[in-house]
């Protein structure tokens, strides 16, 4: 199991069943309060995943009651860029059961693959992103979590993970969300909107495209633990270990400074990584900037 260590506290070993119906079958990963395991469903004869609080932090019931919210959401949301969620167990303690996704996390895929991916490949990406946001934020929530390590592709279909830190618009503490990620307003702490997400998908957008993230971070980017993640109750300007997580100020450098791509797509991106957040756009906006950069071969794909 690879991740964030916790001392002398053992995963679920295989053949455990932490709820009837549930078999482990392989640890996945541990995050900095998550163990992430493979799992099988005696009741749907198929592999799924669970996700429990890590043993060693049971005892902080917010953690749980985290987790629990985001399982009840996913069991509850219905759409085709959002992973599902099956069941949800408060007891004997906290785990939410989702299905088993096929393909590979985007931060998988970008280190694996020899070539950059296209440029029509960045805009439909952007479309399935902006179709999933646009759901969520009609349920009252934003994600402010998006990233390439929260998104699994199969075959060009993109579906976004996790929503361990979503919550509904307005007030928030600093530190939402996970370094190098974040919007300038999930960073400082304030009143957040639709904008935040806006920004978590073009920042998604540029590393797709670049192969890395716009900004110098001395975080290592996507990594999430108990004190750079999350929900604000962890450390709001560092990360885990010692490590930094930036506060950007102002807006990103321009996309066209790292990578050539067609002019519509790269203002698209550009206008995503505003600094002030009302200067970006909406997320219909920004779903029509994106399909008009597409070939026309490749639009209402």
């Amino acid at each position: 199991m690879s991740g964030t260590a916790a001392p002398d506290v053992p995963p679920l070993a295989p053949g455990t069943e932490p709820v009837p119906g549930y078999r482990i079958l392989a640890g996945l990963t541990r995050t900095g309060w998550l163990d992430v395991y493979d799992a099988w469903s005696e009741e749907r004869d198929c592999r799924c995943v669970i996700k429990t609080v890590r043993p060693d932090l049971r005892g902080e019931r917010r953690l749980g009651e985290r987790l629990l919210q985001e399982g009840r959401w996913l069991r509850e949301f219905t759409h085709p860029h959002l992973v599902r969620g099956y069941d949800v167990f408060a007891s004997p303690e906290p785990l939410v059961v989702l299905e088993t996704l096929t393909g590979e996390t985007l931060s998988h895929l970008l280190h694996r693959l020899r070539r950059r991916p296209s440029a029509a490949d960045v805009a439909l990406l952007g479309m399935q992103l902006c179709s999933a946001v646009h759901y969520l934020h009609g349920r009252g929530l934003l994600h402010l979590d998006l990233k390439p390590s929260n998104v699994v592709v199969d075959r060009g279909h993109a579906k976004v993970l996790d929503l361990s830190v979503a919550r509904p618009a307005g007030p928030a503490p600093a530190g939402v969300g996970t370094c190098c990620y974040r919007a300038p307003e999930q960073a400082r702490g304030g009143t957040l909107t639709a904008a935040a997400d806006v920004w978590g998908i073009g920042i998604t957008l540029f590393e797709v495209a670049c192969g890395e993230v716009p900004f110098d971070c001395g975080a290592t980017a996507g990594t999430t633990d108990a004190s750079c993640a999350g929900d604000g109750h962890g450390a709001t300007g560092t990360g885990g270990s010692g490590g930094w997580c930036p506060r950007p100020a102002r807006s990103a450098p321009p996309i066209a400074s790292r990578r050539r791509l067609p002019p519509p797509l790269a203002a698209a991106v550009d206008s995503c990584l505003r600094a002030d957040p009302s200067a970006r756009p909406g997320v219909a906006g920004l779903a029509a900037a994106l399909e008009a950069a597409l070939p026309v071969r490749c639009r209402g794909a």
